[in-house]
């Protein structure tokens, strides 16, 4: 997938200034396909310059003209071609667990605050994909079309950051017990001997 497609698609549900496209693009698209601001305004002139977007000059009064931003019928073409075609698995690149497998030859209390670090990023973004969840799609069992398919990815988002939470809340536990049950039997340590059992005859 390039960023193309993914302004191709944000552009299909609603003609924008490139201003106006990078500030929703933030808020919707960009959670799921990341890109600066001046990506998208370098690509929209190559969309331009390719067909696949149409451009109004439209007035505005005390203000500069704006260029607004229409999804050709070549561009729809593209969009169409592209849905069908096969997507990539994406390879998972977690630094944080690497980190985590490494754990032994570091230091576990900080490697716990970077856990709680991600934890905390994550659950917030989780919070705003629920309040997205909760105005926009309060019904979702009659969504159909275009809102069923917004629902969806959101739905995604959802898991994701659900899974990736549940999954920190694991990894602080079972490091934090760990570290108990180490502080507790330090090497050197001589463990209490266990009770002969009864009736045995002493040696």
């Amino acid at each position: 997938m390039a960023l193309e497609h993914a302004l191709l698609v944000s552009l299909t549900e609603r003609a924008s200034s490139g201003y106006e496209l990078a500030r929703r693009f933030d808020k919707s698209i960009g959670f799921f396909w990341n890109a600066t601001h001046q990506q998208i305004y370098r690509v929209l002139k190559r969309m331009e310059e390719q067909g696949w977007l149409t451009v109004e000059t439209v007035a505005q009064d005390g203000r500069p003209d704006k260029k607004v931003y229409t999804v050709s019928d070549a561009g729809r073409d593209e969009l169409s071609r592209w849905i069908a075609e096969p997507t990539d698995i994406t390879p998972m690149r977690n630094e944080l667990g690497v980190k985590l497998r490494a754990a032994s030859h570091g230091d576990i209390p900080a490697l716990c605050a970077d856990v709680e670090r991600h934890r905390d990023q994550h659950a917030q973004r989780l919070e705003i994909f629920r309040a997205f969840e909760k105005k926009d799609f309060s019904a979702p069992e009659q969504l159909s079309g275009t809102a069923l398919h917004q629902y969806l990815v959101l739905r995604a988002g959802v898991r994701v950051e659900e899974g990736f939470v549940d999954w920190c809340d694991e990894v602080l536990t079972a490091l934090r017990q760990d570290t108990t049950r180490q502080d507790t039997t330090r090497p050197g340590d001589t463990a209490p001997s266990p009770a002969s059992p009864k009736g045995s005859a002493q040696q």
